[in-house]
C-alpha cells in the first residue's frame, strides 16, 4: 500500500475527523497509487493516522475512509458501512414510512463520493469520487444486501466526476429495468421519479419535510413557487387547500413531468393549479409591473455557488431573487427561501435576504429555519455536509 506523507502540521484536519486532504496539505506519495486506491495516511514525522482513497487528478487529493490506520478497507469494510448507515434510517420513526429515502449521505455516513437513494424497490446510487468509484461492486452489493431491494441503477453521471478525472457511468448497475414508471408516495402525494433522466438521482429527497410545511402553511393562500422542478412543493400547496397555485420553471420537461404528477394525484384540484415556463428572474418583474401579489411565495432556486469561489457571483443571483420576491409578497405573507449552494453558508444567505428585505422596503422577520430532512444527516465534523439551508420569513 502507497503512503502519503502530509506536510508539517497539516496533520491537525485529521485530528478533528474532518475527511479532505487537500492537494496542498501532502508532501509527497511514497509508493504507486492508482486513481481510487486506498493509502496509509501518514504524518511528517511518520505517525500513522488514516486510510484513504487517493485521487491525483483532484485538488482533494484524498478522501479519509477510516480514521483508524490499522482498520482493513476492503469489502467487509463497505457492507459494515453501508449496513449502518441504513440502520440509522430505521432507527428515525420519522422516516419509517418513506417510499423516498436516502440512505447514503456520503461524507456525512463516512462514505466520501457515495450518494444512495431509495424509491420503493429500486435504489438509485450516484458516485462521485474516484475512491467511491474504484469500490463500485461492494458497494452496490452492499446496498442489496442491507436493503433486499430488486434493482440498482447508477447515476453516475455529474459533473464533479470531472475533477476526478472520472468519466460518466450510467445504468443498471444489479437488476434490470422496472415495469412502468417508478413512483413514491410522500405525505399522500403521489410523485413520479426519473431515476435516468432527472436532476441527481431522480428527485430532491431533501425537501421532504419543507414541502409538508408548505402544504400545512397553504390553507386558502395564493401561492407562487418558483424553480417548480417537477412541482414537489406545488402539489403539497394543492394537498393543503391552497386558493391558487402558480408555479414557474424555465424547462418545459420539468414542467411536463410536473403536470404528470398532478395526474397521478386525481384528487387534488387541478382547476386550481397553474403551470408557467419562463425565465423566473424575468417573470417575477413582469409580474411587479402587473401589480400582482401573492400570499406564500417558494423561492428554491437551483445552486447558484458549487464552491466558495462562486459566493460573491451567487449572493447577487440570491439578492435578486429575493428582493424579487419580497416585493411580490403581500402584507403578512409568507417567503420560503432556499439556498442549496454549499459555497453559500447560513450566515451568508441570512445577511443576502435581510438585504433584500431592506431593498424591497419590507420589514420581515424570520418565522422559521428550514434544513434538510433527516436522511440528510450532517457529520458535525463535516460542517461542507450543510449544503441545504432555508428562512422561513413573514413580512409586514
Amino acid at each position: 500500500m502507497a503512503e502519503l506523507i502530509l506536510k508539517d502540521g497539516k496533520e491537525r484536519s485529521l485530528f478533528r475527523r474532518h475527511p479532505w486532504l487537500f492537494e496542498s496539505s501532502v508532501q509527497r506519495l511514497e509508493g504507486r497509487a492508482r486513481p481510487g486506491d486506498t493509502v496509509t495516511i501518514h504524518a511528517a514525522d511518520g505517525r500513522e493516522l488514516a486510510r484513504g482513497a487517493y485521487s491525483p487528478s483532484s485538488q482533494i487529493r484524498c478522501r479519509v475512509w477510516t480514521f483508524d490506520p490499522a482498520e482493513t478497507v476492503d469489502d467487509a469494510f463497505f457492507k459494515r458501512r453501508v449496513a449502518a448507515a441504513v440502520s440509522r434510517r430505521r432507527a428515525l420513526p420519522e422516516l419509517a414510512d418513506q417510499q423516498g429515502l436516502r440512505l447514503i449521505h456520503a461524507e456525512s455516513d463516512g462514505l466520501p463520493g457515495v450518494i444512495a437513494d431509495q424509491y420503493g424497490d429500486t435504489v438509485v446510487v450516484q458516485l462521485t469520487s474516484a475512491g467511491a468509484d474504484k469500490w463500485r461492486k461492494a458497494l452496490v452489493g452492499a446496498l442489496v444486501q442491507a436493503t433486499g431491494c430488486a434493482r440498482v441503477y447508477e447515476r453516475s453521471d455529474s459533473e464533479v466526476r470531472g475533477l476526478e478525472g472520472l468519466e460518466p457511468v450510467t445504468g443498471w448497475a444489479y437488476g434490470s429495468a422496472p415495469e412502468g414508471e417508478i413512483s413514491i408516495l410522500e405525505n399522500g402525494v403521489r410523485l413520479g421519479v426519473d431515476y435516468a433522466g432527472g436532476h441527481k438521482t431522480g428527485f430532491y429527497l431533501d425537501q421532504r419535510d419543507n414541502r409538508a410545511l408548505l402544504g400545512r402553511l397553504a390553507a386558502g393562500k395564493s401561492v407562487l413557487n418558483c424553480f417548480c422542478y417537477t412541482g414537489g412543493f406545488s402539489l403539497q400547496a394543492l394537498g393543503g387547500g391552497a386558493a391558487s397555485v402558480l408555479s414557474i420553471d424555465s424547462s418545459g420537461p420539468a414542467l411536463a413531468r410536473a403536470r404528470a404528477n398532478l395526474a397521478l394525484n386525481p384528487e387534488l384540484p387541478a382547476e386550481r393549479a397553474e403551470w408557467l415556463e419562463a425565465d423566473v428572474f424575468q417573470a417575477l418583474r413582469e409580474f411587479r409591473k402587473e401589480g400582482r401579489s401573492f400570499d406564500l411565495i417558494v423561492l428554491d432556486p437551483p445552486k447558484f455557488a458549487p464552491s466558495a469561489a462562486h459566493a460573491n457571483r451567487a449572493a447577487r443571483a440570491y439578492k435578486d431573487i429575493n428582493l424579487l420576491g419580497f416585493r411580490l409578497l403581500k402584507p403578512g405573507g409568507l417567503l420560503m427561501t432556499y439556498s442549496c449552494s454549499g459555497g453559500i453558508g447560513l450566515e451568508l444567505f441570512q445577511k443576502i435576504v435581510a438585504g433584500a428585505a431592506l431593498d424591497a422596503g419590507r420589514n420581515a422577520r424570520i418565522v422559521q429555519r428550514l434544513a434538510g430532512a433527516a436522511d440528510h444527516p450532517v457529520a458535525l465534523d463535516f460542517p461542507e455536509g450543510e449544503y441545504l439551508k432555508g428562512l422561513l420569513c413573514q413580512a409586514d
